[in-house]
């Protein structure tokens, strides 16, 4: 049986060799499709391998941020687990999350008016 340090090292050391291959590829993927596309449309200049790689991390610095899709699995994993939690445990998961939060939701909710109606 592998232990737990050898699975941890494998997944760092697959990590160490995808990126680099992901990010070379998509860069030579951006430098051809701009190379083929925008020259021609725009009259622009074309660009090279390293102008491609720094469009590819400024547009996901801008736009995407580097985990995509993991952020919406994560939601809806939330939301499901949220909608079989009983009242009770409800209100335990967010008496547990004031310390990690700040609890500025629940001092909201003291401060409000009761019913609806401003006090005077």
């Amino acid at each position: 049986m592998r232990s737990v340090w050898s699975k941890r090292a494998s997944k760092i050391l697959l990590l160490v060799l995808l990126v680099p291959i992901g990010l070379t590829l998509f860069s030579l993927l951006l430098m051809w499709l701009w190379n083929w596309l925008v020259p021609p449309v725009f009259g622009w200049h074309t660009i090279n391998f390293w102008q491609a790689l720094g469009i590819f991390v400024l547009s996901k610095i801008l736009f995407g941020g580097f985990r995509g899709a993991g952020r919406m699995h994560g939601r809806r994993r939330m939301m499901e687990r949220w909608e079989q939690m009983t009242p009770e445990e409800r209100e335990k998961f967010r008496k547990g999350m004031e310390g990690w939060c700040g609890g500025a939701r629940s001092r909201r909710e003291d401060d409000a008016p009761q019913g609806g109606q401003a006090q005077a």
